[in-house]
């Protein structure tokens, strides 16, 4: 199974670059499966809707979320009917919405999009480790899951890794979001886990993390509130991670950072 996920959408710019680019994808490289982190894609703070329909329409699976999913607070309905959209399976009990979403294919498997939230330098929710394994009390690799791609949106590198090497051998690939800047870790865990510490961000990357730099430099240099931030409307680059499974074990067999667009060098997903 070929699967593909992108970081952080981030305003227009990333938008576009996303839903431009994944029907070609998708028929290029045979992909079973697209999964985007859209907290950010509306203005750069939550999602709507309307937006959701957008990637849908795309062809994206499903989408993931994190600490600024109810920015618009209109999306909670979408949470509540719709199981594409998930929101990170830690928040606490009764929060519209779903942390797991079984996607199936074309071809009769089940593939699971797990979405968590990291707790350091973040919000304090419930303990991620622990709901992750909730959900895979639920859907077991290799049984009645192909394939298990987690998105662990976090701030601290660590945490991450922890979960990377928690989770090894027990579900496809574990990639991080929320950073907005790809890291170049890409790699098969020892157990046969695809894994890399941050996708990055789709978006604009003459920025600062997606948002346009000056007024974002200016609170850096000047410590004082200034103008509210926006994302930067330059060309965006799609940033993700490719990773290919195992029909058997539903393991990874190959991960490879992909980035298309913009500034950043291009990599494509592999043949």
């Amino acid at each position: 199974m070929r699967m593909l996920f992108c970081g952080d959408v981030v305003g227009r710019s990333g938008r576009e670059a996303v839903t431009s680019r994944i029907p070609v994808l998708r028929r290029r490289h045979g992909l079973d499966l697209v999964v985007v982190n859209g907290e950010n894609a509306a203005a750069g703070f939550g999602i709507t809707e309307a937006i959701c329909r957008e990637f849908f329409a795309a062809g994206i699976d499903a989408v993931t979320t994190g600490n600024h999913l109810f920015d618009k607070r209109e999306i909670v309905a979408t949470l509540a009917s719709d199981p594409r959209l998930l929101r990170p399976a830690n928040f606490p009990a009764g929060t519209p919405g779903s942390g797991a979403y079984a996607v199936p294919t074309g071809d009769g498997r089940r593939v699971v999009v797990v979405n968590l939230m990291a707790r350091l330098f973040m919000d304090a929710l419930d303990c991620p480790f622990a709901a992750a394994e909730a959900v895979l009390a639920e859907h077991r690799l290799g049984q009645n899951a192909a394939a298990i791609l987690v998105d662990l949106h976090g701030e601290a590198t660590s945490e991450k890794m922890a979960m990377g090497h928690h989770l090894d051998g027990r579900v496809s690939a574990v990639f991080g979001s929320h950073s907005h800047v790809p890291t170049a870790d890409a790699q098969i865990l020892p157990g046969g886990t695809g894994y890399q510490t941050d996708a990055g961000m789709c978006g604009d990357y003459d920025s600062v993390i997606g948002m346009k730099k000056e007024a974002a430099v200016a609170r850096f240099v000047r410590k004082v509130p200034g103008e509210r931030l926006s994302p930067a409307e330059g060309e965006g680059t799609l940033c993700g991670v490719f990773v290919e499974t195992d029909d058997a074990s539903g393991l990874a067999l190959r991960v490879a950072p992909v980035r298309l667009g913009g500034r950043l060098a291009e990599a494509y997903p592999p043949d």
